[in-house]
């Protein structure tokens, strides 16, 4: 396979994007096997989490099964989705839907970060605490940054001590998550500068949080996600 390695300003993306064009011209047929991925991250010059997710993005787009311990194989011309840009492929929305997802998103976490501040315990601000210096100590993990993340807002949903919220968060969370995973290992955690900047905002959202000031809780968190969804936009 004839691949052009990538630079430090590309991501997976545009290897998914490469891959794809070989597999559209004929240079992989249906049936055939690529490299591994242990080989196509040295051939492109990129990490072995990039490269997943390279391989994960062509498989939302229909182009290649994932097989436990048998590679990616390539999958029938009439099983692709085209062009779809994998965020959306993978999320199984379209783009309005997902904007619509966002939206909510938006308030559903304004609303629990206001009612936390309220509601807030001990141990809720005990466990944010644990979660946001986690962050803090795995800059450069992609995975456990992607982790201390999500486990730090499915606290604070917690911490408003309403069940419901809770659940409708988790409920509104999943798609969302399945959709923007690769945008947040690929551009949020593995980027030094980017995980610094989300660790501070979780930061300044527990110490809201735990000054019990629900104006400025919002005010951070909105701040937050609006910083998150302008990357998220790149990829719609």
């Amino acid at each position: 396979m004839d691949v052009k390695p990538l630079n430090k300003q590309n991501h997976y993306e545009a290897i998914a994007g490469q891959l794809r064009r070989l597999i559209d011209d004929g240079a992989v047929g249906p049936g055939d096997k690529l490299p591994s991925a242990r080989e196509l991250s040295e051939r492109f010059g990129v990490g072995r989490s990039t490269m997943r997710e390279a391989l994960s993005a062509l498989k939302a787009m229909g182009y290649i099964d994932i097989r436990q311990g048998g590679g990616s194989v390539v999958r029938p011309p009439e099983e692709r989705t085209g062009g779809m840009p994998p965020l959306l492929a993978a999320a199984g929305a379209t783009r309005e839907e997902l904007l619509e997802l966002l939206e909510a998103r938006r308030s559903l976490e304004l609303a629990n970060v206001a009612l936390a501040a309220r509601k807030r315990g001990a141990d809720d601000v005990a466990r944010l605490r644990e979660l946001a210096e986690g962050m803090r100590s795995t800059l450069g993990d992609d995975l456990e940054g992607e982790r201390y993340d999500m486990e730090f807002h499915l606290a604070l949903a917690h911490a408003t001590g309403n069940r419901m919220m809770a659940r409708l968060y988790e409920s509104l969370m999943a798609p969302i998550e399945r959709a923007i995973r690769a945008v947040r290992r690929t551009e949020l955690y593995a980027s030094r500068e980017v995980a610094e900047r989300l660790a501070g905002a979780h930061e300044r959202i527990l110490q809201a949080v735990e000054a019990g000031d629900e104006a400025l809780a919002a005010a951070e968190m909105q701040a937050h996600l609006e910083h998150v969804e302008q990357i998220v936009m790149k990829h719609l």
